[in-house]
């Protein structure tokens, strides 16, 4: 079962008809007015796509109030559905970048008190 945060849901709060659309601009990233403008193209040109929106409309679930706290949470998940590779490759540089400024610290901090330096060989 997937996360409830890489699912598709309908986007009712920021929808203008089913929520599709908006839907789909909240799962890939991409601004809504464009996705909308696509479908347009697509849906005159082609006419199936009107079906489709329909069967999303009425088979997607909605998009719960509390799936992000925040819209940088909101962007993480974007990345994670676009490039879950990409995105853990993020996440292991930034730990890196937080061991490394935390190893800084150590130094710094055990360099300049001899004191605590010989505590801390003692307990090795």
């Amino acid at each position: 079962m997937s996360s409830p945060r890489t699912r598709f849901y309908r986007d009712k709060v920021n929808g203008k008809f089913m929520g599709v659309c908006a839907g789909i601009a909240d799962y890939t990233g991409v601004d809504a007015l464009w996705i909308r403008l696509g479908f347009l193209i697509l849906a005159f040109s082609m006419g199936w796509p009107f079906f489709l929106y329909f069967a999303l409309g009425i088979l997607a679930s909605k998009k719960p109030g509390y799936l992000y706290s925040d819209r940088e949470e909101q962007k993480f998940w974007q990345g994670v559905r676009q490039s879950p590779a990409r995105t853990a490759r993020e996440v292991r540089a930034s730990f890196r970048d937080i061991d490394r400024r935390l190893a800084d610290v150590e130094s710094f901090y055990v360099n300049s008190n001899p004191r605590l330096s010989a505590e801390i060989e003692k307990l090795r």
